[in-house]
Formats: structure tokens, C-alpha cells, sequence
């Protein structure tokens, strides 16, 4: 059976020996059409003057004529077949990038992913393909290696908890002299530590739901969804010592009611628990140059610029401090809602600390619709 490639050439082929053929119909109808009231060089002239063609047409006229496309046909004939071959050449010569690509992608797998075509040449329509499918290729390279590092982290991660149970649960078993309120006091622990996983599942959960895509949009504006965010968080704020200012103003958007509550939500656990005491958060919303606009800051320990690209990365924190309920997820959710929305996010470290953070979300046209 002939590979897709071979039925390729092979329509190339019959398209080159079609045109071929074509235009040689039509060149010998065009050379009749014009030659036909020509008489031939040794023929005398018709009665009635040059250009005449009386009805009783001289045996030396038809002859003509019959000359005129039998040899023209002849040649046609011949040339058919040598037209068929000459394409099957060309095609074959120009489908073979096409097949040297076709080669080298099935050569590539999950082990040998960061190999390119790297086409040479003048730049044409294969090269252009050559390079797409090159930057295709890179773009799946760096979302394998992130879902390793994504796999890795979310392993270690869980890992933890699992050792914590199981030493909690082997503790009062190996311990003879283990009462009812040893086991009580280890239940309590194991349960801190059971809702400490479940949330991490929840967290993934979100992660993977935002990074697929966001559901069914309806009109949201951000104001109204963040104040309960903070009213509900009021009490924390205060316990930490933080002085909380906020300017929302109306910012529409079509959304995701539900993963941007989760944005705003995550963004201020985050300004609430990497914070100093007495410190700030700052939450702002507002709408301008057709886009709605988030913005949040706060204090806190000093970040260096080039760390601030990875706090968005999963699973990845400034300081790990063990046993804080934190897993390092509540950024990489946040960009993750904000890309399935189409906004663009930014990110700075703050000169005296703390960290500031700006989303445009894509507004729609009336914010009060």
C-alpha cells in the first residue's frame, strides 16, 4: 500500500501531465485557428482575391489543413507520456522536504524531544513549516518538562503528610503505656494533617481545572467579588497587625464567577500570609483603556527580582517553612485563571519589600451591563 506522500506525488504527477497536455491542446487549436485561411507556400491563389476561401476548396488546401494537425498531434502524442515522467520527477523532487521532515518527526519522541528539524535553506513555504513545527516542538518540550517538575513537586508534596500520618498512627501502637488520651491527642493531629492534604487535592483540582480552560462566562465585575473577599479576612488582618486600603471601583469583565473569586481569594491569602507586622495590603480595582484592571500590594520581606518569575510556578514559595499549610500553589493558580481569561499578568518586587501584582483582564464594552 502507497504511503500518503506516494498519492501525493502521484496527484502532482497527473496535475503536472494534465497542464502539460492542456496547453498543448490549446496551443495547436490556436495555431489551426489562425493558419487556417493560410495557403500553403506552393499553392496558387483562390479565386476571388487573397483571404478568400471559395466553397470548392482546391485538394491542395485540405492537404494543408490534414498536415497542419496530424504532425502537431503526432508530437502531442509523444510528448504525453515523456510530460507524465518529467512530473513524477518534479513532483518527487518537490514533495522531498516534505518527506525528510516526515523522517526526522518520527525519529522524535518523549526521550529525544529537544531535537529540531533546523531546515536549511532559502526561506520558502517548507521552511516556514520546518520552523512552526520547530517552535511547536519547543513550546511541547517546555510543557513536558514543567508537567515532570509539576509531577516531582506534587509527589514530594504529598509525601509529606503521608510520613506525618504514619508516624502519628505507629506512635501510641508501639508505646505500651499509651492511653485513650494519647490516641485523641493523635487523632486531633491526624485530622489537622488530613485537612491540610485536602486542601492541596483542592488546590491541584483548581490548578488542573484552570490551566484546561475556563467554564460558561457571564458578566462579573471585580469590585463586587472583592469585597467580601476582604470583609471575610478583615479579622485575620487585624490579628496580623496589617493596615488593609482598598479603591474598587466597577471593572466588568465576562468570567468565570467562580475561578475569579479563587483569583482574588489566593491573591490576598498570599498578601495576608507573606506579609510583616505592622505592614499594608493595598487592592484596587478599576476599568481603563478597554481593559479591567486588578492590582495588589503588599509588604513584606524583600524579594529579589529575578525570584519573582518562579513564586507563579507550582509548588514554588520564597522560604519554605515547615508545617505553615502552605504549599506554594496560590500564585500558579492565579496565573493560571488569568491566562484561561485571556489577561496578562504582571508581577514586581516591591524596593522596600513586599510584592505588587497587576492583571488586565479583556473588559466588555459596558461595565453596568
Amino acid at each position: 500500500m502507497s504511503t500518503p506522500t506516494h498519492r501525493l506525488r502521484r496527484r502532482f504527477t497527473l496535475l503536472y501531465c494534465a497542464m502539460s497536455v492542456l496547453s498543448a491542446v490549446i496551443l495547436l487549436a490556436l495555431v489551426y485557428f489562425l493558419a487556417r485561411d493560410l495557403p500553403p507556400a506552393d499553392a496558387p491563389a483562390p479565386p476571388g482575391g487573397p483571404g478568400s476561401v471559395p466553397a470548392a476548396v482546391p485538394a491542395a488546401y485540405r492537404a494543408f489543413r490534414v498536415d497542419m494537425l496530424v504532425v502537431p498531434g503526432i508530437a502531442l502524442a509523444v510528448m504525453a507520456p515523456v510530460s507524465l515522467l518529467l512530473g513524477w520527477l518534479f513532483a518527487g523532487r518537490t514533495l522531498r522536504p516534505v518527506r525528510t521532515m516526515t523522517a526526522d518527526l518520527r525519529q522524535i519522541s518523549g526521550s529525544n524531544i529537544h531535537r529540531r528539524l533546523a531546515m536549511s535553506g532559502p526561506r520558502d513555504e517548507f521552511k516556514d513549516l520546518a520552523d512552526t513545527i520547530d517552535g511547536l516542538l519547543g513550546r511541547l518540550e517546555a510543557a513536558l518538562d514543567g508537567h515532570k517538575r509539576f509531577v516531582a513537586n506534587a509527589a514530594h508534596e504529598l509525601r509529606t503528610p503521608l510520613t506525618v500520618e504514619h508516624a502519628l498512627l505507629e506512635e501510641p501502637l508501639i508505646d505500651p503505656q499509651a492511653t485513650a488520651e494519647d490516641y485523641r491527642a493523635n487523632f486531633e493531629r491526624l485530622l489537622v494533617v488530613n485537612r491540610r492534604r485536602g486542601r492541596l487535592l483542592e488546590s491541584l483540582l483548581t490548578l488542573a481545572g484552570s490551566e484546561h480552560g475556563r467554564g460558561p462566562t457571564e458578566p462579573v465585575d471585580l469590585a463586587e467579588i472583592a469585597r467580601p473577599v476582604v470583609a471575610e479576612r478583615a479579622a485575620e488582618a487585624q490579628r496580623r497587625g496589617l493596615t488593609v486600603t482598598t479603591s474598587l471601583e466597577p471593572a466588568g469583565l465576562p468570567g468565570d464567577p467562580a475561578l475569579l473569586a479563587r483569583l482574588l481569594a489566593n491573591l490576598y491569602d498570599n498578601a495576608l500570609h507573606y506579609n510583616v507586622s505592622p505592614g499594608t495590603i493595598s487592592l484596587g480595582t478599576r476599568t481603563g483603556d478597554g481593559t479591567a484592571l486588578l492590582s495588589i500590594a503588599n509588604t513584606g520581606p524583600v524579594i529579589p527580582a529575578a525570584e519573582v518569575e518562579r513564586l507563579f510556578e507550582p509548588f514554588q514559595r520564597l522560604h519554605r517553612v515547615a508545617d505553615d499549610g502552605r504549599h506554594g500553589l496560590g500564585l500558579s493558580i492565579v496565573r493560571a485563571i488569568a491566562d484561561a481569561h485571556g489577561a496578562r499578568l504582571t508581577a514586581y518586587a516591591r524596593p522596600g519589600g513586599g510584592l505588587e501584582v497587576q492583571i488586565a483582564f479583556p473588559a466588555r464594552d459596558h461595565p453596568g451591563e
